[in-house]
């Protein structure tokens, strides 16, 4: 029996799952216009036939799309989770029978060994382009998978931790082919970090918890542009909200956005829900955990589960609350810890809004295009201004939206050095 091949259910669980991923895929293809304008495009122009891409993503309805959108422009795509507890059964494998083009390997909760299997099986197609979300598919790449070097031309990233992560690699000398930024695009970050990450951050904590969240006082670690999405959307809901940084200039942002900014051991004293969303290990210790109040929520929406000290909370007696939600007794107190403290939004809830989405893997599909047909020392690669522009131009007419444009003279006078009259 191979598990992550759905091979234990029977005839009609396996049909009632693909009509259900069926569903949820072709809700998201209506939903995701610029992608649908760029992948005919890319299918016009040819350029991505029988290139072969190795995808490690969270494996839902709107990443389906993309896999569908690139496979069908020629590209032989293999598809595989980023974590453990983000992928959507049902879309998993639904997506197996949906083009030839097309493979996938992924399912919800599965283990360390088996979510190394599937990253391995992807690279086993010796990918040409790699779309990488939190940098696995790299590492492995240049660690355990070396042989396959010389055949990668490059790679996407679009998360905040993986292009850290890519960052370092460049500064050391050790990154080998190009991989392109996404994450720091303009119509990524500014729209999936902050109104993504924020709205689906709160899907999972409701959907874990079916709590109120009004009146309730809550933490968030981390004022990046995904600590802002989480931050507003809890303001938005009646919390009081506050802040903990280690960057003084995005402590003082938090502060004239109308939060008050903390030490977070100081905050965790009365905090009702605390939220991660830094990129970093460790933000919430076992100092701090020893300081929670009686009921004290814990949840994360960085991309790794290592920024809540799970392995320390596991050493006080542990029961399972209700779905999604686990319960430490911690000296006497007791502490709620959401998804394992794993991607809230995702392991509790269902991602990012389809409509946000849209543009990040528009811009994901663009990237692959970039990547596979020029040529890029191995670096963290800037995506092309005018193309995030371009993708912004696209998203505003299928809202029905325009912008004004710029005279010739105008134009003139923004260029010129010399003083205006």
């Amino acid at each position: 029996m191979n598990y992550l091949n759905f091979d234990e259910l029977d005839e009609n669980e396996l049909a009632d799952l693909k009509r259900s991923g069926i569903d949820r895929i072709n809700w998201a293809r209506v939903h995701m216009p610029v992608l649908k304008i760029l992948g005919n495009e890319i299918k016009a122009s040819n350029s991505l036939k029988d290139i072969k891409i190795a995808m490690a993503l969270h494996t839902e309805a709107k990443t389906g799309v993309l896999a569908l959108t690139l496979a069908e422009a020629g590209a032989k795509v293999r598809l595989t989770s980023c974590n453990p507890l983000s992928t959507d059964d049902p879309v998993a494998y639904a997506l197996k029978f949906s083009h030839p083009n097309l493979e996938v390997m992924a399912r919800h909760g599965i283990s360390r060994d088996e979510y190394y299997h599937a990253l391995n099986w992807a690279l086993d197609m010796e990918p040409h382009v790699l779309i990488d979300d939190g940098g696995d598919l790299v590492k492995l790449v240049h660690t355990e998978r070396k042989e396959l070097l010389d055949n990668v031309r490059g790679g996407c990233e679009e998360t905040t931790t993986g292009i850290i992560r890519l960052k370092a690699m460049a500064e050391e000398g050790e990154l080998k082919f190009p991989m392109m930024n996404v994450n720091d695009c303009a119509m990524k970050h500014l729209f999936d970090n902050r109104y993504g990450t924020g709205q689906s951050t709160m899907d999972g904590i409701m959907n874990a918890t079916n709590i109120t969240i009004a009146g309730k006082k809550v933490v968030v670690a981390g004022y990046g542009w995904c600590g802002r999405g989480i931050a507003m959307r809890m303001k938005g809901m009646g919390a009081m909200v506050s802040i903990a940084e280690v960057d003084p200039i995005k402590a003082v942002e938090a502060v004239h956005d109308g939060f008050a900014v903390q030490k977070l051991l100081d905050l965790a004293k009365d905090a009702d829900i605390i939220v991660t969303s830094t990129g970093c290990r460790g933000v919430v210790s076992r100092d701090i955990i020893d300081e929670l109040k009686d009921g004290c929520i814990l949840a994360n929406s960085g991309h790794f589960d290592n920024e809540i000290d799970v392995a320390y909370l596991d050493t006080f007696e542990k029961e399972r609350a209700r779905e999604h939600v686990h319960s430490y007794r911690v000296k006497g107190k007791r502490v709620y810890l959401l998804s394992e403290g794993r991607l809230v939004n995702l392991a509790s809830g269902q991602g990012h809004p389809v409509e946000i989405m849209d543009m990040s893997f528009a811009i994901q599909a663009a990237g692959a295009e970039l990547i596979a047909t020029r040529e890029f020392l191995p670096a963290v690669v800037e995506f092309p201004r005018s193309l995030d522009e371009r993708i912004a131009s696209l998203k505003l007419a299928t809202m029905g939206f325009e912008v004004d444009s710029l005279s010739d003279e105008q134009k003139e006078y923004l260029t010129s050095w010399e003083e205006g009259t």
